[in-house]
Parts: C-alpha cells; sequence; structure tokens
C-alpha cells in the first residue's frame, strides 16, 4: 500500500476512534464526578492495552469507576473481592469430575471470574502472596495454565485492581514482580468541594445516573491497534529513555539518583511510550508530545521505584524524586 493511502486509511480510523474515545469520556464523567485526572488515566491505561492499580482510601467511588468502564467500554466485567482464605482456584477456576451417561469419568475445567474481559481485583493485598500470583501470569500472557493444560483468556483483557493505602494489618504487599505488571499506579484522591456538592444531590435523591455504552469491545481493542500505530517524535523517545534510564542508580545526575534504591526497567519504558500515545488519543491528538511524558511520569515510574533507607528517614518521598528528574530530563 503507497504511503499515502496508508495515511489516509490511518486518518479515518483515528477520526472515528477519537469521536468513540470522547464519547466514553463524557459517558464516565456523567457517572463519576470529581476525579477526572483518575478518569483519564484509567482510561488511559485501557487504551494502552494495560492492566491499573488504583489506591485511595475507602468510599472514593474506586469500584464504581471499573464498574462504570465495564458498562460504557462495552466489556464483561467480573468483581473478586480479596481476603485472605481466597485461593487460586477461586481466581483462575479448577477441573471437577464428571460422571456421563455410559458411566465414563472425565474431568471438565470450570473457568474462574479471571475469564473475563476486565476484571475488578478488589482490596488485591488482602490475599495470600499464593494467591496474588495467581494473576501473574494472566496479567502478562493472557493465559492461564491448569493441570498442564492451557487455557487463553477473553481478548480484551485487562485487570483494575484496588488498594487501601490506610489498612495494612493483615495485608500483604504485593512483591516487585507484581507491580511491574501494573502499566500504571492510579492515585485516587478526594474530590474538590463543587464536585462532592454534586455527588450529594445527584446520588441521594430518587433518581441516580446510569453508564451508558459508548463503545464495544471491538472498538478498544481497534482503538488500542491505532495508540501501536500512531506516530511518535523522535524527541519523545528521547525524553523517555533519558526520563527513565536517569531513574536508575548509577545512571544520570548522581545527586537526583543518590536517594534511588532501585529504578524502573525497560518494562517501564514500554509503558510510558503506550501511555502517552494513548493520552494524546483522549486528548483528540495522534501524537504525543514531552507534556504527556511530564503528565504520566509519576504514575507509570513511581511503584517501579525504591527509595533507599536513608532517604526514607530524611522524609524524601518518590514522587519528589520523579518531579526533580522531569523537570532536569523531560521539561
Amino acid at each position: 500500500m503507497p504511503v499515502t493511502e496508508f495515511d489516509a486509511a490511518l486518518a479515518k480510523s483515528a477520526e472515528a476512534t477519537l469521536e468513540r474515545v470522547s464519547a466514553a469520556r463524557e459517558a464516565v464523567g456523567a457517572v463519576i464526578f470529581g476525579q477526572q485526572r483518575v478518569v483519564d488515566e484509567a482510561l488511559t491505561t485501557l487504551l494502552s492495552g494495560g492492566h491499573g492499580l488504583l489506591i485511595g482510601v475507602p468510599g472514593l467511588a474506586k469500584t464504581k469507576l471499573v464498574e462504570t468502564l465495564g458498562i460504557v467500554l462495552g466489556l464483561n466485567a467480573l468483581r473478586i473481592q480479596f481476603t485472605p482464605d481466597l485461593m487460586p482456584s477461586d481466581i483462575l477456576g479448577a477441573e471437577v469430575m464428571e460422571e456421563g451417561a455410559d458411566g465414563r469419568r472425565s474431568f471438565r475445567f470450570l473457568p474462574g471470574p479471571v475469564f473475563a474481559q476486565l476484571l475488578m481485583a478488589d482490596e488485591i493485598n488482602r490475599a495470600s502472596p499464593r494467591t496474588q500470583s495467581a494473576l501473574l501470569q494472566a496479567m502478562q500472557e493472557r493465559h492461564v495454565t491448569i493441570a498442564g493444560a492451557r487455557h487463553d483468556l477473553p481478548q480484551p483483557f485487562h485487570v483494575l485492581a484496588t488498594q487501601n493505602p490506610l489498612e495494612q494489618e493483615g495485608a500483604y504487599p504485593l512483591p516487585e514482580a507484581q507491580l511491574d505488571r501494573f502499566l500504571m499506579q492510579i492515585d485516587v484522591g478526594y474530590p474538590d468541594r463543587a464536585a462532592e456538592r454534586r455527588v450529594l444531590i445527584e446520588t441521594t435523591g430518587v433518581v441516580e445516573t446510569k453508564a451508558k455504552a459508548a463503545m464495544t469491545a471491538e472498538d478498544l481493542m481497534a482503538a488500542q491497534r491505532l495508540v501501536r500505530a500512531a506516530p511518535i517524535g523522535d524527541n519523545v523517545v528521547e525524553a523517555i529513555l533519558d526520563l527513565v534510564r536517569a531513574a536508575r542508580p548509577g545512571e544520570g545526575d548522581a545527586e537526583l539518583t543518590k536517594p534511588i534504591a532501585w529504578g524502573p526497567g525497560p518494562r517501564a519504558a514500554q509503558a510510558l511510550t503506550l501511555a502517552a500515545r494513548a493520552r494524546a488519543l483522549i486528548d483528540g491528538r495522534l501524537a504525543p508530545s514531552r507534556d504527556d511524558i511530564v503528565a504520566l511520569a509519576e504514575p507509570v515510574l513511581k511503584h517501579r521505584m525504591a527509595l533507599t533507607y536513608p532517604a526514607r528517614a530524611e522524609g524524601e518521598t518518590i514522587p519528589t524524586v520523579i518531579a526533580r528528574l522531569v523537570a532536569k530530563y523531560v521539561r
């Protein structure tokens, strides 16, 4: 196909996708008030084809957001409440023995709730490490292995997990390997006064606004393909490389990396590249800019880094370290 024909086809596909993404953003915003940044970062995660970790205190509509995204994007959504007694088979499924009419016995696989297009892992850090690890293969490879047999997950497949940052008694911190599987860590904060007033008025009456579908699963996958096909400038690629590599001990500015115990790997650069393209799409643009890197650096990098003990003792935080790196290498 000549370049001109490819460009014309891409432009036509992009125009239709931009309209659908804009409609989905408005549909989510009609139900979730005062959390536009959170909504945009969640949509960015899904458009990038990744998984998201939502962290916030109870009552900030994290569960409502995931339910709304499932409806608006036309996805088959299921929810798992993670508890200490949850077993891997409760997530993945299990084989059961059945006896046929002829008396012969055979095993049949009963799929678990992981076989959904959008899986909500509610309070994921409440389950044991063994159960948490049951999601690792699913999140990375999009299939699970039960009794030596491979079972492919639906397409698309996304995990949006929630976590309460306050109550840590009886909780199990997520291992670094699993944290790295989440494309972004999305911090959910309190709404401002105007948004909270709207919440009071619109959710305590007789009629409550319901989410409406704006896309289908096929539309979402088309948008994900467009994200990967979208052009990205060399200056943006170099900014991503500069930032990610500078966040590792022993690389970049020695003074800036002094408080860092370990930093992000190549998966972080991949995540930042995809997220920047997706954020541009949500904003009505086809190509990302350095501004997208500035906006996404913290949610993409902060769960992939750790500070040294002396730095933590001095009150240093990962967001402030990332902000200094962004100021030096991206702005």
